[in-house]
């Protein structure tokens, strides 16, 4: 089956923000891909002890997987239909049929099984998306925002892809849009976006938002009397892997968030929003300075790591965070 489909692919910061944005974009509503992340509701932090991946905490620094999809449905009256299957064999075939009825779909994935990522990007991470919309000589056409052109990959490859097991395990996990409404009504929507982001950032529970920020900072500065050096170095490597590797990472979505604070305040024409949209652009240069302490910790072969400071690194992030949210919430 050849089957090609005029799909215009575009390279995002980040895969599930990317996806939603660019299959929007694809049924008439063209929004930046900052614009549906914060209107989503996207920002977030999370340290996440009890869940793992390879071995270490999960962390987060946006909504849980799925969440932008729900998000920005909630908000804009968009609707998706999304379907996860019990048998691949059912699932490959849906797909071809989309496919051949001229549908583009995204899909959750695991960056493990894609063969065009690089090697050394290509570890056990079931939350990768995508966007499949054609098919030629026996591949799949793949529209993936972290490539900069359209790529192939083969069924089988795909398959693997889609029914990795392991943490957050996709299960086949397929979705497009329904129903895109033709406008939208930004200034009633943003202010409820926003109202939302703060909520979490300032009263989330101990491991949330600003709390697990710091929660995170105690945790690191606690592992000073350690004596396994090794661990202390994959801990501090796998912040590193969580934060700036996978999607866009935890200085990156500050700065995508800036980047929907400063489209917010022009279309409020607010300077308070300006004023938040600098602040969190520090924010994200913050995270940057932490993510690179902690590489130059895991390179040090000679004396102590000072941890102290890498946490005080961290509570640095945490409270430039704190400015942008108060001052947002004393805006709204």
């Amino acid at each position: 089956m050849n089957v090609q489909h005029e799909f215009q692919h575009r390279h995002y910061a980040h895969c599930e923000s990317g996806v939603v944005t660019s299959l929007l974009s694809h049924q008439g509503l063209s929004l930046s891909e900052p614009m549906v992340f914060g209107l989503a509701g996207g920002l977030t932090f999370a340290y996440l002890p009890f869940i793992k991946i390879n071995g270490m905490p999960l962390l987060s620094y946006r909504m849980y997987p799925r969440s932008i999809i729900g998000g920005i449905q909630r908000r804009l009256g968009v609707k998706f239909q999304s379907k996860t299957y019990r048998s691949q064999a059912e699932a490959m075939a849906e797909l071809d049929r989309f496919i051949a009825s001229g549908r583009a779909v995204g899909l959750q994935t695991s960056a493990y099984w894609l063969p065009y990522f690089p090697p050394e990007m290509r570890f056990q991470f079931n939350m990768h998306n995508l966007i499949v919309f054609g098919k030629e000589n026996g591949e799949f056409l793949v529209s993936d925002p972290v490539a900069d052109h359209v790529v192939r990959i083969l069924p089988e490859d795909l398959q693997k892809a889609r029914f990795a097991k392991g943490t957050m395990a996709p299960h086949g996990y397929l979705y497009y849009p329904t129903v895109v409404p033709a406008a939208i009504d930004l200034k009633k929507t943003i202010p409820l976006a926003i109202r939302k982001t703060v909520n979490m950032m300032l009263h989330a529970p101990l491991i949330f938002g600003l709390r697990g920020i710091f929660f995170m900072a105690d945790r690191i500065e606690n592992l000073q009397g350690r004596k396994d050096i090794r661990y202390i170095k994959l801990f501090l490597g796998h912040i590193v892997r969580m934060q700036e590797e996978i999607g866009t990472g935890g200085g990156g979505f500050r700065f995508m968030y800036a980047a929907f604070l400063q489209e917010a305040a022009d279309v409020l024409q607010s300077q308070a929003l300006r004023e938040a949209s600098l602040k969190m652009t520090d924010a994200g240069d913050q995270w940057r300075q932490f993510a690179l302490a902690c590489a130059k910790a895991i390179k040090n072969r000679e004396g102590a790591i000072d941890l102290a400071a890498i946490a005080g690194l961290l509570r640095t992030c945490g409270n430039v965070e704190k400015e942008v949210y108060l001052l947002l919430k004393k805006m709204a």
